[in-house]
């Protein structure tokens, strides 16, 4: 049993060991001028990815705020453009109405002076 024991120990001191080993490891790293210098450069380059990710979003909203603005000047147009031609419809229809009002207005003139003329014969 005496073995065993041996056995624990050894293992609870290497652990023990390596515990301690590490702790002593990160306090150092901790203090290490290097280390601080890689810090700041990660924040540095966090700080320029973040910088270039607005400048993108940035740019990404503007070239949507155009697009929205061309696709309203085009809708425009196109109801403008639909509108001028119902006019143009309209204006084409109501010429044609008026034509056929003075065509029958001409033939019951004509109709009229003939009818007249027919009685002034008889008369």
């Amino acid at each position: 049993m005496k073995k065993r024991d041996n056995e624990l120990n050894d293992r609870r001191k290497a652990a023990t060991d390596t515990k301690a080993a590490l702790l002593e490891k990160f306090r150092a790293a901790q203090s290490d001028p290097e280390r601080e210098a890689k810090l700041a450069e990660r924040v540095a380059l966090a700080a320029a990815r973040e910088e270039r990710q607005a400048e993108r979003d940035r740019l990404k909203a503007e070239e949507q705020e155009r697009l929205k603005r061309e696709e309203a000047e085009r809708l425009a147009a196109l109801e403008a453009a639909a509108r001028a031609e119902a006019e143009e419809r309209e204006a084409a229809d109501k010429l044609r109405i008026s034509r056929v009002i003075e065509d029958e207005a001409a033939r019951k003139a004509e109709r009229d002076r003939r009818y007249a003329a027919r009685k002034a014969r008889q008369g």
